[in-house]
C-alpha cells in the first residue's frame, strides 16, 4: 500500500525485517523443540539463539536469492552467515518452507488483527459519543432518498455503532480463526519433524497447532480472514455514504469537519467537498478487492502449489494496511463531524407535515374508513403539497371527509413529532445497555 494510505504500526507488520524476525524465531523455536527430543545437538540450538539481536540484512537476504530463486533458502543462508555454517547444520531440520511461510504469515495476520479490533473499538467510543450527543436530535429519515418519517441523528450514529459492533464480533472470530500454526513437514504427514515441534513453535508464538495440514496450512481460513475484512469495509463504506449525503449543498444536515486553511477545489473556492469519505468509499473497493482471490485461494492442488502465495503477498499487506488507515479516518471523521439540526428541521419542513402521512392513515382505519379508502383519502392530499408546496395540516383540515372521520382536535393530534420518538430511548437500551 503507498505510503499515502499507510499507518506506521501496520506497515512495520508487514516489512521485510519484521517478517524475517518471525522466520528466525520460528526456526529457533524449531530447534529448541528438537534439542528437548534428542533430535539435534544442545548446543547447535543454542547456537542459533546467538542471532537473537541481529537486524537481519535484506539486501543481502535478496541477493542471496537472485542465485538460489527460493526466499526461505535464501534467508537460511544469511542465517548461516551469522551463526555459523556448522552450527546452523539443523536448522529447519524436517521442515519444509510452508512451515515457516504459513506460520509467518498466520502471526503476521494475527497481529494485524490486534490493530485492526483495536480501530474498531475507538470508532465504535466515537460513534458513541455523538449517538448520545443526538439521541434527540430530530431529522427526517429516507426511504429511496425521498422523505419518509422522522428519526434522530443519535438514532444514525447509534445503527452505525450496531453495525461495528457486530464487525467487532467478525475480526475476533477471524482473529481466532487465523491463529493456527503448521511445523508438519512435506506434505504435512510429520515423517521428518515430530508433532511436539510443532506444539512448542505454536505455544511460543501464541498460535494454536493446526489440527490437519497438508503441505500448506488450509486456506479456508483466509478466506474467512479476508470476508470478515471485506464486510469491515462495506461498513465503512455505508457510514461514509451516509456522510456524504448529508453534506449535499441542497441537504447540509452533516459534514466532514473543514479545517483552517483547507481549500476545496482548485478552481473553486466557495467548495467544501466531502473528501475523507469520498476517500474512504474508495477504500473499502480495495479492501473488498482482497475478497475474491482469498476464496479462489482455498482451491489448491493436492497436498500443495503455490497459486495462492503472490496474492497473499499483495493482500495481505495491503489490505490490513488499507483497513487499518481506512477505520482511522472513519474515527477522525466521526469525532469531528459537524451537525446541522437547524438545517434538519427546515428539511423536515420543506414539503410542511408531509411525513406524519402514515400516522393519519392509521388514524382514519382505526376510525372505520377502509384502508383502500383511508389511503386515498390521504394521498389527494399529500400529493397537493408535492405539488403545491402547501401545508399537509391545513389540506386535512379543509378536507370534509377527513375531518368527518377524525375532527379537527384529530387532525391537529396527529401532529406531534414525539410520536415519532417515543421509543428512541428503548432502541439505545438496546445498542448501548444501560448508559
Amino acid at each position: 500500500m503507498i505510503p499515502r494510505y499507510s499507518r506506521p504500526e501496520m506497515v512495520s507488520i508487514w516489512s521485510p525485517q519484521t517478517k524475517f524476525r518471525i522466520w528466525y524465531e520460528i526456526e529457533a523455536h524449531a530447534c529448541d523443540a528438537m534439542a528437548d527430543l534428542g533430535v539435534i545437538p544442545r548446543e547447535n540450538a543454542e547456537a542459533v539463539w546467538k542471532a537473537k539481536n541481529v537486524e537481519f540484512d535484506v539486501d543481502r537476504i535478496d541477493e542471496i536469492e537472485a542465485v538460489t530463486k527460493h526466499d526461505v533458502i535464501a534467508f537460511l543462508t544469511h542465517l548461516a552467515e551469522h551463526v555459523g555454517a556448522d552450527e546452523a547444520r539443523f536448522v529447519h531440520q524436517g521442515m519444509t518452507s510452508s512451515d515457516v511461510l504459513d506460520t509467518c504469515f498466520n502471526v503476521q495476520l494475527v497481529r494485524s488483527a490486534d490493530i485492526l479490533i483495536a480501530d474498531v473499538e475507538a470508532l465504535l467510543a466515537a460513534l458513541k459519543r455523538r449517538a448520545l450527543e443526538h439521541k434527540d436530535t430530530l431529522r427526517v429519515g429516507r426511504s429511496h432518498g425521498i422523505h419518509a418519517e422522522p428519526t434522530t441523528m443519535g438514532l444514525t450514529f447509534a445503527r452505525f455503532y450496531a453495525e461495528m459492533d457486530r464487525n467487532l464480533r467478525r475480526l475476533k472470530t477471524a482473529r481466532a480463526e487465523i491463529a493456527t500454526g503448521a511445523i508438519s513437514g512435506a506434505v504435512g504427514t510429520f515423517a521428518n519433524v515430530d508433532p511436539a515441534v510443532e506444539e512448542h513453535v505454536c505455544e511460543k508464538l501464541g498460535l494454536s497447532p493446526e489440527p490437519i495440514s497438508t503441505q500448506v496450512i488450509p486456506r479456508d481460513r483466509h478466506a474467512a480472514f479476508f470476508a470478515a475484512l471485506g464486510v469491515v469495509g462495506s461498513s465503512i463504506e455505508n457510514v461514509a455514504t451516509e456522510i456524504r449525503h448529508m453534506q449535499r449543498t441542497e441537504v447540509l444536515e452533516g459534514a466532514e469537519f473543514f479545517a483552517m486553511g483547507q481549500k476545496g477545489s482548485s478552481a473553486m473556492p466557495h467548495k467544501k467537498n466531502p473528501v475523507l469519505t469520498e476517500n474512504l468509499t474508495g477504500l473499502a473497493r480495495l479492501v473488498r478487492m482482497a475478497v475474491v482471490p482469498a476464496m479462489e485461494n482455498v482451491t489448491l492442488w493436492h497436498e500443495r502449489d503455490i497459486s495462492h502465495s503472490s496474492v497473499e503477498r499483495n493482500i495481505g499487506p495491503d489490505t490490513c494496511i488499507a483497513l487499518d488507515f481506512a477505520l482511522a479516518r472513519l474515527t477522525g471523521v466521526v469525532d469531528k463531524m459537524l451537525i446541522f439540526p437547524d438545517n434538519m428541521l427546515d428539511n423536515m419542513n420543506k414539503f410542511p407535515g408531509l411525513v406524519m402521512s402514515q400516522r393519519v392513515l392509521l388514524a382514519l382505519t382505526q376510525a372505520g374508513v377502509s384502508r383502500e379508502d383511508a389511503y386515498a383519502m390521504v394521498q389527494r392530499n399529500a400529493l397537493k403539497v408535492w405539488e403545491e408546496r402547501s401545508d399537509f395540516r391545513e389540506e386535512l383540515l379543509a378536507d370534509k371527509d377527513v375531518v368527518a372521520a377524525l375532527g379537527v382536535a384529530g387532525i391537529e393530534e396527529k401532529f406531534d413529532m414525539g410520536y415519532h420518538t417515543k421509543h428512541v430511548d428503548t432502541i439505545f437500551a438496546r445498542v448501548f445497555g444501560d448508559v
